[in-house]
């Protein structure tokens, strides 16, 4: 058999782009029009450039653009040099979006009902985190951090993100304290996590594949080469064409999807692919048989 042909995912799609625009729009909003009028406290690196806007009064979009400087060498590192293409789009659209709402200087939103502000501001916001993390990208911060996490253990992208955020919430009570801000905070970043949740679909990560596609070898390579996930050859029969058909079995979390699709039109526009969410998968790289 002679050598297979390479093909690569690194592309650029311009899409995903649109996503982390959409999303880094949304989070900014969130923040800036919801739950800053308010001296609520959230989770994230956001957080904590709030924390030093109430503290000393310095710009949140500055605050956030430098912090995330740091990170943004641990993401390449350890997550490869796509997501830190990503990471460096969501981390300066952010900024900027920031930096937009704060010189607008708009008339608070809601200012009589503070609780209802907060609840829409961490539901906007954590959308829009949700949509950045849909296309494997990041608005910088604690999301590089919970990424990572994800990347090695099977747990939800908003949990991880919740237990992180408790820790900067809890260091407001070292400027406000008070008990109710930090009560506030955490509904907030609650609400957040299970927005994220919610745009990821939750703990529904894990999706099956079957393959249709007389190039399964070049497919079941190329899934185990850049993906990194296993395949299973299934030996099948096409009941109106009385003809053997091979179709492949693949594993994998859902925002690995994408990926996938793309990878199979790639080798083979006309292969026929069945995806269906799975309840549970256990064993090597999913969660472990309790």
């Amino acid at each position: 058999m002679g050598k297979l042909p390479e093909f690569s995912l690194k592309r650029f799609y311009w899409k995903d782009y649109l996503v982390i625009v959409l999303g880094t729009f949304m989070y900014a909003l969130g923040v800036t029009q919801f739950i800053m009028p308010h001296h609520f406290v959230m989770g994230g690196l956001a957080g904590a450039a709030l924390l030093l806007n109430y503290a000393f009064g310095l710009p949140v979009s500055l605050m956030v653009f430098v912090m995330n400087a740091v990170l943004l060498l641990v993401a390449f590192k350890v997550l490869g040099w796509q997501f830190l293409v990503k990471t460096i789009v969501g981390v300066s659209l952010l900024s900027f979006f920031l930096g937009m709402f704060e010189s607008f200087q708009w008339q608070p939103i809601m200012m009589d009902e503070p609780l209802m502000a907060g609840l829409i501001g961490s539901i906007v916001a954590g959308s829009g985190v949700g949509l950045v993390m849909s296309v494997n990208g990041s608005s910088g911060g604690t999301d590089i951090v919970v990424l990572i996490i994800n990347k090695y253990r099977n747990i939800t992208p908003g949990r991880t993100m919740l237990f992180v955020d408790l820790v900067i919430v809890a260091s407001s009570f070292l400027i406000f304290k008070s008990m109710e801000t930090i009560v506030f905070g955490i509904i907030i970043i609650a609400v957040m996590a299970t927005s994220v949740d919610w745009v990821l679909n939750g703990i529904r990560q894990s999706v099956q594949f079957f393959i249709f596609s007389t190039k399964y070898e070049e497919i079941a390579t190329q899934i185990n080469l850049q993906l990194h996930r296993g395949c299973t050859v299934l030996d099948g029969v096409g009941w109106y064409s009385q003809k053997p058909q091979k179709v492949l079995l693949v594993m994998a979390k859902r925002n690995e999807s994408t990926s996938i699709f793309r990878l199979v039109k790639q080798i083979d526009g006309n292969a026929f692919i069945s995806q269906s969410n799975v309840v549970g998968v256990y064993g090597q790289g999913f969660d472990r048989m309790k």
